[in-house]
């Protein structure tokens, strides 16, 4: 399985996010210049997560972006499926697949790719952006060098 640009951006915008927010809202101008990202493909991002319900938006002059919940409530997995979709590695074990393959039930592979699917979302499921945002605090603090996100 590999990431495109949406998962691995957008799981860093909303760790900036988190970063920065304490309680306030925060620009996406201002998530876009930290990560390096196109502020117009960062409104393509925070759209999905908004509809996820991972982020809340504030209108108007002084508006911006919050989180949709507190962090130790948002999963990694809620993160990338909300901007990937499914995290299955093949078409034919994604989760609530509209039609099965027809030799489904005599493949032996289905099994391997079955077993892949579970383990990445147990992995993603397992780490919440507050653990990561606790990795970020303890990797800062002892490093003279600005960690980056």
């Amino acid at each position: 399985m590999k990431l495109s640009t949406k998962g691995r951006y957008g799981l860093k915008a909303i760790l900036q996010l988190a970063v920065d927010s304490k309680g306030e809202q925060v620009s996406l101008k201002s998530i876009a210049e930290k990560q390096n990202i196109s502020e117009n493909y960062l409104e393509q991002l925070f759209a999905a997560l908004r509809k996820a319900g991972l982020v809340k938006s504030i209108r108007g002059s002084q508006g911006g972006y919050m989180l949709g919940k507190p962090a130790k409530d948002i999963t990694v997995g809620e993160v990338l499926r909300a901007l990937e979709g499914s995290l299955a590695p093949v078409d034919c074990v994604v989760e609530n697949a509209p039609k099965e393959c027809s030799r489904a039930e005599e493949c032996v592979t289905r099994i391997i790719w079955r077993k892949m699917r579970d383990s990445i979302n147990s992995v993603v499921d397992s780490i919440t952006l507050d653990d990561l945002l606790n990795d970020y605090n303890n990797i800062s603090a002892s490093s003279a060098f600005t960690y980056e996100i």
